[in-house]
């Protein structure tokens, strides 16, 4: 299902006419080399166990939607993507509004959150970033060598298409720039008041668990930390028990 918001075609997994307006509406957030078709049957399952709609869509840029307008990022491109993130909301109506984040979907949800508090009743994360950190930093430059000497960016054009290219340097080259190192939203988290589940692995490559203590320790709303051992920067695929089980109690303690 596409929708244009903001003069951009986005791809959408669900007609959003579908959703059932009695029931929250679980917003799936993807990472900064995800989109829909990567969530892969997640979120379904979460419907399932929550009673709670879900949905997802392609950034602009990723997968089945617009590609990029602009060939270099803004730093405050993650501001920029909670901005429209509640002009969806308001386009498509929607009351109940939880927010579920992957990386860069984390930070995206807490920014929403953050700048539309009276919109959203809870906040659920997997490995956001808050600030920059030197372990973020040598993740991501472990991922540029691996795409330039595997088939990551084969893996990658089955979702991304010609767009590949594309969304892998926007990624890699906003955060490996000199301007992005002081890059910081601890300053929104005070506004962020509704209760949000704050979960990461503890081998996580792409941040240490300074992350996880900033937000939670930050946010006004009922906050709590989730750190499963023994896996990374993925809990949803590398640990999936444990976080249904966790994020459903979340859920049913909201609603």
């Amino acid at each position: 299902m596409d929708l244009i918001i903001d003069n951009h075609r986005l791809r959408f997994s669900t007609d959003p006419k579908k959703l059932s307006f009695n029931k929250p509406t679980i917003i799936f957030l993807h990472d900064s080399l995800g989109c829909i078709k990567l969530w892969r049957d997640f979120p379904e399952k979460i419907g399932i166990v929550t009673g709670c709609n879900v949905i997802s869509y392609d950034r602009q840029g990723y997968g089945k939607s617009t590609r990029f307008s602009n060939q270099k990022r803004d730093h405050n491109y993650l501001k920029d993507e909670a901005k429209a993130l509640g002009r969806i909301i308001d386009t498509l109506a929607l009351q109940q509004v939880i927010l579920f984040g992957h990386s860069d979907g984390g930070s995206i949800a807490l920014l929403t959150a953050a700048l539309f508090p009276d919109n959203i009743l809870g906040v659920i994360t997997e490995g956001a970033h808050v600030f920059v950190e030197k372990e973020t930093l040598s993740g991501i430059k472990e991922a540029v060598k691996t795409y330039k000497e595997t088939n990551l960016k084969e893996k990658l054009s089955k979702y991304h298409g010609d767009k590949t290219d594309e969304v892998f340097r926007m990624w890699t080259e906003t955060w490996l720039s000199e301007e992005y190192q002081s890059w910081n939203i601890e300053k929104y988290l005070s506004n962020v008041q509704c209760p949000s589940l704050i979960i990461q692995g503890e081998n996580d490559e792409y941040g240490t668990l300074k992350q996880v203590h900033s937000i939670v320790n930050k946010t006004t709303g009922a906050s709590q930390a989730l750190i499963i051992p023994n896996i990374g920067h993925t809990p949803h695929k590398e640990n999936v028990e444990v976080v249904i089980t966790n994020v459903t109690q979340f859920i049913n303690d909201l609603v």
